[in-house]
Formats: C-alpha cells, structure tokens, sequence
C-alpha cells in the first residue's frame, strides 16, 4: 500500500457488520496530554466484534477496532509527562476521560459520565500502524511481560481482576468463573493467586483439564442441572465471564448468603431468574466495568509477580478478518493478538 510516510494505515469496518478493508487516513492531531505510538501489537477483544457489529448502537463509521495496544512513543503533545520518545507503553478500552465528573474527581475515572466517548479506539483504534491516546491512561509495561502477554492484560486482565479485588476475595472464600474462554481462562489464574478455592463453570466438558491446569480446584458443567443441584448454597462469588445464555436461577441458587453474582461479560439476550433467590439469601448481581487507572498498575504487577500469562495465538495484523472470525466462532484459545510488522 503505497502511501505517504505520515499516513496512517489500518483496517476498518465501513459499515454496520462488514468485514475489515484496508484503509488509511492522515494521522489525528495531538493536543495537550495526548501521545502518538507506534503500533507494534493489538489484541482482539469481543468488545471489537460489538464495535464493529454496532452492538450498542454507537459505533461511528469507518470504524477501525483495536484497544488492548502496545507500542512505542513516536509523538508527544504539548503537555505531556511521564514518557520519552521510545518509551513501551500499552493502553486499554479508556483512552480518555472528561476529567472533571464526581467519578473521574473521585478516582473512578473508568465510571466517568462521559463512558460513550471514552474508548480508546476513538477516533481511530489499534489495528492500525500508529495511534492516538490520552497519555494518562497509557501505562508503562513491567519489564519482561512480553508484549502480546501485555496487550491482553490491558483489557482482559483488568477485567477480571478488578471484580476479585473491589470485593475482597481471598483465601477464605469460593469463587466460580463461568466461561473458561479470553476473560474466564485469566480469572481462574487471578483468583487462585489471590488464594481463593475456584471452581470453572463451563457448558465444554472438554475444558475441564485445561481449566485444571490455570488453576481451577473444581470443574462444573453448567448444563448438568444435578451437578449445580450439590452446589447450592456454596459460592462466595460468581464471576460471568462469557457472552453466552446461561441458566441464571440455578447459578443464582449455587451462591451462599450475601454472595455476588459479579457480569463483566454482556449476556446475548435478557437475563431471567427468580428474584426470590436474591431476596431470601441477601445475594446482589452487578456488574462491573474495567477499572481505575490505579488498579491498572496494580493488576500489571501482580501479574508479573504471580506470574499469570494469558495463553495467546499470534497472528499479523494483515489476517484481522481471520482473527476476527475465530473469535466469533469461538475458536480462539484464548486470546489472539495481532502483530505488526508495518508499523513506523
């Protein structure tokens, strides 16, 4: 693709649904704490495959996917601090905030008012050759976390990993993953080493050594009504992981008195069960979205320490189509990331 040095090149959806093209636009201007990277790897997110599949209604097109980014400073803004030109970084989903809200006043700036504008693939995402972001959501990477490993964690592992810390798990307490796919497979990995006793919930029997092995003590099939039938009143926590229909009641029935049913995952249709459950046990179901810049750093060291790794398929940034299929089709395992070996 022949172009000028400065043009920016990426793949973009064109429309609702559409299938990637190849797509190139002069790169956006930066202003104040704004910093430009040079793209070398971008994971592939189901939050990609809503973005281009429209799933919330507020996809703007050409829309060019892309938020789980490691790269390089090539460019900094006038206001810029805290890097150097050739610095590592990494973003996740929040490129930016509005800075002034009760939520971003209060450090909770991944809840702030302004969320629908706030993605970092605005106005244009990672799968591309460079990109644009709020330098005070782009995080220096630990030393030795392997990029691709990096890249996941800046969306996946704060996902997972936000939840379990906001509600205090530890070793005293029964946690059950559901969904042994890109976010459960690292929550498994995150509860154990905060200590807890962890059950994977899986409707894929053929997942349970696998689950094993990341450090599930327990394995649960989600379909086997008398399996969850022995589990009744036994969880602490539930964490939904998955974006597939599930029975929500017996799940619901599986958590002990004041335990949480914990959604990071978006359920494909409307979530039924008998409230009676929630009301007779004193249980709450909530949701949970990303976490704090805080909590980011945190989650990026413990990771290192533990050594939690996310299992990763690499592929070039040239196959986006493919890696978006897989993922669709649920073939990924876990995780795929894009590399980019045209970047500048």
């Amino acid at each position: 693709m022949s172009a000028h040095p400065r043009t920016v090149r990426g793949y973009a959806a064109m429309t609702r649904g559409q299938e990637l093209v190849p797509f190139s636009y002069d790169p956006p201007e930066l202003s104040g704490h704004d910093i430009r990277l040079s793209v070398t790897h971008c994971g592939v997110c189901y939050t990609d495959v809503h973005g281009i599949d429209d799933f919330w209604g507020i996809t703007p097109f050409p829309f060019v996917p892309g938020h789980e980014v490691v790269g390089h400073v090539m460019e900094m803004g006038p206001s810029a601090t805290g890097f150097k030109m050739g610095d590592r970084v990494g973003v996740g989903w929040q490129g930016r905030s509005c800075g002034g809200c009760e939520w971003c006043l209060g450090g909770e700036e991944h809840l702030c008012k302004d969320v629908d504008k706030n993605a970092a693939w605005s106005p244009y995402g990672g799968f591309s050759t460079s990109f644009k972001v709020d330098s005070r959501f782009a995080y220096h990477l630990p030393e030795g976390m392997p990029s691709e490993t990096a890249a996941v964690m800046l969306c996946a592992g704060l996902t997972v990993y936000a939840p379990l810390r906001d509600y205090g798990v530890g070793p005293s307490h029964k946690v059950g993953v559901i969904g042994v796919g890109g976010l459960g497979h690292l929550a498994i990995q995150f509860a154990r080493a905060l200590g807890c006793d962890v059950t994977a919930v899986s409707s894929s029997p053929g997942k349970e050594a696998e689950a094993r092995a990341l450090g599930a003590g327990h394995f649960l099939l989600s379909t086997d009504r008398e399996a969850l039938k022995r589990h009744v009143l036994s969880f602490d926590m539930l964490l939904y992981t998955a974006h597939a229909d599930v029975d929500w009641t017996p799940l619901l029935q599986s958590l002990r008195n004041h335990g949480r049913m914990v959604m990071v995952g978006f359920p494909p249709a409307d979530v039924r069960f008998d409230a009676m459950e929630l009301v007779v046990h004193n249980n709450s179901l909530t949701g949970s979205l990303l976490g704090s810049r805080a909590t980011m750093r945190e989650m990026l060291a413990f990771a290192q320490e533990k050594g939690i790794r996310p299992m990763v398929e690499l592929m070039p940034m040239a196959r986006a189509n493919e890696a978006v299929r897989r993922l669709k089709e649920n073939k990924a395992r876990y995780r795929i990331v894009l590399v980019n070996d045209d970047a500048p």
